[in-house]
Order: C-alpha cells, then structure tokens, then sequence
C-alpha cells in the first residue's frame, strides 16, 4: 500500500469510528501496517499525532451536536463521541475548545474549527504536500451553490511557526483567537470555516463587495492585538483578502484552490 493510500484509509477508519473507543494501534491495524509506521507517517504529514488528531475530529463532532442539539443531555453526547464519562469527555472538550460544553452551548454559532484532513498528493513520489494541507468541506458545497454569486472573505495568520514552535497549545489558541475575531466581523447569516492549518474563509450571504471590504477592514483592525496563553501576550495578525468566483458554476476543487489563491495573493 503507497503512502498516500495508507494516509487515507487511516483518515477514513477514524470518520467511521468516531462514536468508538479506538487506539491507534486499531487504526494501524486496519490499514496493514504497524502501530510505528503509521505514528510516523502521519505525524510527518499532518504535524500531529493520530491520537491528537482523533480527539479533535470527535470534538468537531461534539461541538455539532451540542449547537444542534441544545436540550440534549451532554453525557449523551459525550458517548456519541467515543467517551465512557463526563469528566473524560470534558477535559478534552476544554482542550481543543478551552471552554466547557456547558458554556459553548450558550455561544451564538457554530463554525468548523478542525474538519476533516484529506489526503493530499505526494511531491516527486515521497514528499507530502505541506504547504495546503488539504480539508474536506464538502458538507458545505450546497451552500456555496446557493451563495454563487456571494463575497468570501479569506484571511491567514501571519507567522503561526514560531508560535507552534513555543507550544503547540498556543498555537492553538491562536487559531480560536482568529475564529473568534470571524465571529465578531461577520453577520448573523454569514458562515466561516477553516480551510487549511492557519488559513479561513468566511462565505458572506452578500452580494456586494462593499460588504464583504467592511468585514475584511474590520479584522485587519484588530492586527497586532494580542492573546493570552498561560499568562503570556502573543500578537496576532492576519493576512486577509476578499474574492467571488468567476464561474457561475465551480467546481470544489476549483473553489478550494480559489480561496488559497486569495490567500496568497493578499501575501504579496
């Protein structure tokens, strides 16, 4: 089995897993290969563990369910996200979220902060493609249908590297620092989504581009304001742009490629 097969059949075991308690060497298993071989693998790949990138797919999933489903009991949740307790199923919420279920479900919206990585093509046979780790954000392609003719509004975090490099969980905290400052610049039908490590998208319900510029202004007016990680002050800034699709009809994968392209443009 190549390696990208190997990456994608983990990926898939685990989609189809969530609700249960697996171990990586489960997942190793199911894709023929060793526990090592594949820890290896995909932390080449992805830059995290397996087990860290589980948990934070089931709270994806955690997150869904509570902002649908506001009445319903959070153990029940909990277990529907591969978790025999509250306790268990809460300290990990609180590290991906850094808030209890109990106080993201008063939060207003819901927004995809991790969703599903895919696979992406290998560079001269062997070599990852670091630079876009590829999404999945099919779930949302028939509301792009429907917004055709709408404003994204993409934006970037400027020098994330250095702040992984300090702590992971920093890091962290900084992409829930952009995920909240999308939420303060964006309208009540407006949707927001991450689209890669430190790269989003915001699809406006607005066909004018005046909007989609104000959204745009009023997140470059928060660069260099800081965050706080464990009693220490990091800046962060963004690199933002806005683009609409040419195309009346657009294919996903030419909608992904769109966005980054935005992205990097607003680079230069």
């Amino acid at each position: 089995m190549g390696k990208i097969e190997l990456l994608g059949d983990a990926l898939t075991y685990m989609e189809n897993h969530l609700e249960q308690e697996i171990t990586t060497q489960d997942i190793a298993r199911s894709c023929y290969c060793s526990r090592s071989t594949l820890e290896k693998l995909f932390r080449y790949a992805n830059h995290m563990s397996v087990h860290d990138y589980l948990v934070r797919r089931r709270m994806m999933k955690a997150a869904r369910l509570l902002h649908e489903n506001p009445k319903q009991n959070i153990l029940d949740i909990a277990m529907l996200c591969g978790y025999a307790s509250n306790e268990s199923f809460t300290r990990a919420f609180k590290q991906v979220w850094n808030c209890k279920p109990s106080e993201f479900r008063r939060q207003p919206r819901y927004s995809e902060l991790f969703p599903r990585l895919l696979p992406g093509p290998l560079e001269n046979g062997d070599t990852y493609m670091k630079e876009r780790r590829r999404v999945d954000i099919s779930e949302l392609y028939d509301l792009f249908s429907t917004r055709k003719n709408c404003f994204f509004v993409c934006c970037d975090i400027k020098n994330l590297h250095p702040v992984n490099e300090i702590s992971r969980k920093a890091g962290d905290m900084a992409i829930l620092e952009t995920l909240r400052r999308l939420g303060d610049a964006a309208g009540p039908q407006d949707v927001f989504f991450r689209i890669g490590g430190d790269e989003f998208a915001l699809l406006t319900d607005r066909e004018e581009r005046d909007y989609a510029e104000q959204i745009a202004r009023k997140l470059l007016s928060e660069n260099g304001t800081d965050f706080e990680y464990e009693g220490r002050n990091f800046p962060l800034s963004l690199h933002v742009s806005i683009m609409k699709p040419e195309k009346k009809t657009i294919k996903y994968d030419e909608l992904f490629t769109g966005l980054h392209t935005a992205i990097r443009d607003s680079k230069r």
